[in-house]
C-alpha cells in the first residue's frame, strides 16, 4: 500500500519565526552589541560626574574679556530630559545676570545646553551603529545571499532586522536610565520631582522613547539595505538622517509626557516601521545582494 508523501507549507509566520530566532541568537553573541549597551550605561555616569566636578568653573575669553562659568547639573532628571522649570529658571538668570552684567547669562546659558543635548536621545544615534554593523555584516559575508536563496524571504529579513534593532534600542534606552540614575546617586544629585512631575510622567517618557526609537531604527535600516557590504557608508548615511530628526525627540518626548505622547510615539513607530520596511524590501529586490 502506498502512502501519499505530504509536504508542509512553509507559511510567513514559520519564515518569520525562524528569521527572528537566528537573528537575535546572532544579535546577543555579537561582541559589539554588549559594547554599545555597555557605553549607554557607562556614559550617564562618566558625563554626570565630570559635569558635577566641572560645576561653577570659570573660562576666561581673551578677546572679549567675557568670563562664563560652568554650571553643572542639579538634578538626576536632565540626563534624561529637560525639566519644565528650567525654561523660567534660565529666563530668570539671564534677567539677573543683565542687570550684573554678561558672566552669569553665559554660564546658565552654557550649562543648559550641555545637558539639553547629552542626554538619554543620545542613544538614538547610538543605534544606528548596531543596526548598520549588524546588516552589513551579512552582505560582507553572503549570509544575505545564501538566505534569501534557500530560506527566507526579503520581507521577513526586513522584519527581522527592525524588530531585533528595537529590541537593541530599548535596552539602550534602559542601559541609559539606569546610568542615569547610578551617575546621579554617585554625584549626590537631587532625586526631587519639581515643576508638578511625576512618577507617571516619567515612565510614560520613557515608553515613549522605545517607541520612538521604531522610527529610528527603520531609518537606519532602509539605509543599510541600500549601502549593503558598506558598514561605513550606512553609519554616516544613518547618522546623517537621524539627525534631521534627533532635535524633535525632546519634544515629541519631553519628560512631562503624557498618554497622548506614548500614543502618537506608537503610532508614528508602527507607520514607519511599516512604510519605510516596505521601501527597503523593494530595495533588497530591485538590487544587487552583493
Amino acid at each position: 500500500m502506498e502512502q501519499a508523501v505530504k509536504f508542509e507549507k512553509n507559511s510567513f509566520g514559520k519564515r518569520l519565526s525562524s528569521m527572528l530566532r537566528v537573528d537575535f541568537r546572532r544579535m546577543f553573541r555579537t561582541k559589539h552589541f554588549y559594547i554599545i549597551v555597555a557605553c549607554a550605561l557607562l556614559v550617564p555616569i562618566v558625563m554626570t560626574v565630570m559635569l558635577t566636578m566641572m560645576d561653577g568653573q570659570e573660562t576666561v575669553d581673551r578677546q572679549t574679556g567675557e568670563v562664563t562659568v560652568m554650571e553643572g547639573p542639579e538634578s538626576v532628571w536632565q540626563s534624561i530630559g529637560t525639566l519644565p522649570t528650567e525654561g523660567a529658571d534660565a529666563a530668570h538668570g539671564a534677567a539677573d545676570a543683565g542687570a550684573a552684567g554678561g558672566m552669569g547669562a553665559m554660564g546658565a546659558m552654557g550649562g543648559m545646553d550641555v545637558m539639553a543635548m547629552c542626554n538619554i536621545n543620545m542613544a538614538f544615534m547610538g543605534v544606528a551603529v548596531f543596526v548598520c554593523l549588524f546588516i552589513s555584516e551579512d552582505f560582507r559575508s553572503g549570509y544575505a545571499k545564501n538566505l534569501f536563496t534557500v530560506r527566507s524571504k526579503k520581507g521577513e529579513y526586513v522584519i527581522s532586522k527592525i524588530l531585533s534593532g528595537f529590541v537593541c534600542g530599548a535596552l539602550m534606552l534602559i542601559a541609559y536610565f539606569v546610568g542615569a540614575i547610578l551617575g546621579g546617586a554617585i554625584s549626590s544629585l537631587s532625586f526631587e520631582l519639581s515643576g508638578g512631575l511625576t512618577p507617571f510622567n516619567i515612565v510614560m517618557c520613557m515608553l515613549a522613547k522605545i517607541f520612538l526609537m521604531l522610527v529610528f531604527v527603520s531609518i537606519f535600516v532602509l539605509i543599510s539595505v541600500a549601502a549593503k557590504q558598506k558598514a561605513w557608508l550606512s553609519i554616516c548615511g544613518s547618522l546623517g538622517g537621524g539627525m534631521l530628526l534627533f532635535m524633535m525627540v525632546s519634544m515629541i518626548t519631553p519628560l512631562s509626557s503624557t498618554p497622548m505622547h506614548l500614543l502618537l510615539c506608537l503610532a508614528g513607530g508602527a507607520m514607519f516601521a511599516f512604510g519605510l520596511g516596505a521601501i527597503s524590501r523593494l530595495v533588497l529586490g530591485k538590487t544587487s545582494l552583493v
